[in-house]
């Protein structure tokens, strides 16, 4: 069974990964990591600006800092779902795919609802 102290020290370990990440994709293609880490325009040129020792104070934290965007059944199921109808290992994945649209169609509308 995992203790509190071991829950609290698994949340800043993802903490700290995640705001890396989530800089080094940033400085990489901000436009890209925007669109996958689901960041307003703001947010990702805060993030992308926080010092080390910025990233250390909020990886801290004993609150996540990434969420689950997939709040919808819908995109749950698409993502979940495994085509049996594949006929090769590497055919696209349809399902994947149409997850991505319906995630970048509420990312679009979201920044519609903040301008």
């Amino acid at each position: 069974m995992i203790t509190n102290q071991q829950l609290m020290q698994e949340i800043q370990e993802t903490n700290m990964s995640y705001l890396m990440l989530a800089q080094h994709m940033l400085r990489e293609d901000k436009e890209q990591a925007m669109y996958r880490l689901g960041l307003s325009e703001e947010t990702a040129d805060m993030m992308a600006q926080l010092t080390p020792g910025q990233v250390l104070k909020i990886a801290a934290s004993n609150m996540l800092m990434c969420r689950f965007r997939f709040d919808d059944d819908v995109v749950w199921n698409l993502l979940t779902s495994h085509s049996r109808s594949k006929v090769a290992n590497d055919a696209p994945n349809v399902s994947g795919i149409h997850a991505g649209i319906l995630m970048a169609g509420k990312i679009a509308d979201s920044h519609r609802m903040a301008a």
